[in-house]
């Protein structure tokens, strides 16, 4: 599979990236600002580029000692200043209801303020900066994780890697956190690494942890992992350039997540980005460097449109017939074919955070479901009393509907809902419909949407066969 990429002469080796690139573009003052983090972000944020808040920094042994441990936050990162490879990063989630000091890692494991203060003596002593002398711990804001990537993350924030030369981002990858990686957007420590086609921004081809092995489909799940669309990527380009520009780097790595309410936000910078981005892309980065080695470069739109015109707009123009998939928007007209040959057409959503399909009760009646209703919302009531306090919602699910499928008309599931409201109980069926020239079968459920701007939201079990363009 991957003998034309690893004979290919385009792919750049560890030696020849630190000859040709990393020694001649990127001067020792600029390296050490790319190493230090603290610095990094305190110049980023002089230019008005987007970085995570910094809570506070604890340098000396003599300030962890004084440290006022109450003063954290309830969810926080504690990252080494000069750390590498993601090392001595560790994320908190929630802070334990029952103790204050004591707080929750993304699988779920305690972390009490010992084994911070352990930690952070190990960050202060050097274990794992890049050069092995002291180090400054320092805790920042976690970021909330955009809805585009919930399906395909576990616990952690993806990042976005550019990688950019003389002004131009010339190759990048999505990284996602698996559970091997304990949240964590690193590929030695179990993460994947999805190629990005340039142009339009949408991943293509994927990898699998320290070894790179290839894969279609997300880990223990049927969700193809080429086809999503990067969301605000005009913008991540622009920012990756800008960094190039302020940091003085003419070679660089440039890691940016993209927060749930900021947008693209600046993590750090790499003077010596890892190699793995060209496994990820099937593509070598020899050839990428030379052919925009020595251009004029006028601007950060102009450098973004010579790096979107010469390494991408494959996927954009022929996506659908490489990966066999139809690109859809977030919102869809669709055909909907109900009981005694009813027919509707209406506007949909279109939700990857939702996995099943929904309709509202309205638009149900119409297409022949009354009976269906009628009959189950007499039921309704008896069985909410009795789950209410239940936290076991697919056995009750199976047991109420072995219980009434043979008394309620065209029903093919139940589907129990826990809110903070309460527990509402909805009746699920079968529905066939047509979207972008696609036909499509859909065991859907039922309930009010009147107070939504869509009368039918589509899920994302029901989107295998397309791709989502995210404005």
């Amino acid at each position: 599979m991957f003998d034309f990429f690893h004979k290919s002469k385009s792919v750049l080796g560890m030696n020849a990236r630190n000859l040709h690139f990393i020694r001649p573009n990127n001067l020792r003052k600029a390296r050490i600002l790319a190493d230090n983090k603290l610095l990094s972000k305190k110049l980023f944020k002089k230019h008005g580029l987007p970085v995570p808040d910094l809570i506070t920094s604890i340098k000396t042994h003599k300030d962890l000692e004084q440290f006022n441990w109450e003063s954290l936050p309830s969810t926080f990162v504690l990252k080494p200043n000069r750390g590498f490879g993601g090392g001595g990063i560790l994320v908190v989630y929630a802070k334990s209801k029952k103790d204050p000091l004591t707080w929750i890692k993304a699988d779920g494991s305690k972390v009490g303020m010992y084994d911070l203060k352990e930690h952070i003596h190990n960050i202060l002593d050097g274990s794992f900066s890049l050069s092995g002398t002291s180090d400054t711990a320092f805790f920042e804001e976690r970021m909330r994780l955009s809805k585009t990537f919930k399906p395909y993350t576990f616990k952690g924030i993806p990042d976005i890697r550019v990688i950019v030369f003389n002004n131009v981002p010339v190759m990048a990858m999505l990284r996602l956190p698996t559970k091997e990686s304990e949240g964590k957007a690193n590929l030695q420590q179990g993460a994947l690494g999805l190629g990005i086609d340039m142009a339009s921004g949408v991943t293509t081809t994927a990898v699998y942890g320290k070894k790179a092995r290839p894969v279609e489909y997300l880990p223990g799940t049927e969700m193809p992992l080429s086809g999503i669309k990067i969301p605000h990527w005009t913008e991540i380009l622009h920012l990756a350039i800008e960094a190039q520009k302020v940091s003085g780097l003419g070679f660089l790595g440039a890691d940016i997540a993209i927060d749930r309410e900021k947008g693209p936000v600046f993590l750090e910078l790499n003077s010596r980005p890892g190699l793995q981005i060209q496994v990820a892309n099937r593509s070598g980065l020899r050839e990428r460097l030379d052919r925009v080695a020595g251009l004029k470069i006028k601007s950060v739109e102009h450098g973004t449109r010579v790096g979107k015109n010469l390494f991408g707009g494959e996927i954009e123009e022929s996506l659908e017939e490489i990966s066999g998939r139809k690109v859809i928007g977030t919102m869809e007209m669709i055909q909907l074919f109900g009981r005694n040959n009813r027919q509707i057409e209406v506007k949909a959503k279109i939700d990857t955070g939702a996995y099943s399909t929904s309709i509202d009760t309205d638009l149900a009646k119409k297409l022949g479901f009354e009976k269906t209703l009628e009959i189950f919302e007499k039921l309704t009531a008896d069985e909410i009393f009795n789950i209410q306090n239940s936290k076991y919602g697919r056995i009750l699910e199976k047991q109420i509907f072995e219980k009434y499928h043979d008394k309620i008309p065209h029903l093919e599931d139940v589907s129990l809902v826990f809110s903070a409201t309460g527990v509402s109980l909805r009746p699920v069926v079968l529905v066939e419909f047509i979207m972008n020239e696609r036909n499509i079968a859909s065991k859907l459920n039922i309930s009010s949407r009147e107070h939504l701007k869509y009368p039918v939201l589509i899920g994302r079990r029901d989107l295998k066969k397309f791709l989502i363009e995210v404005k």
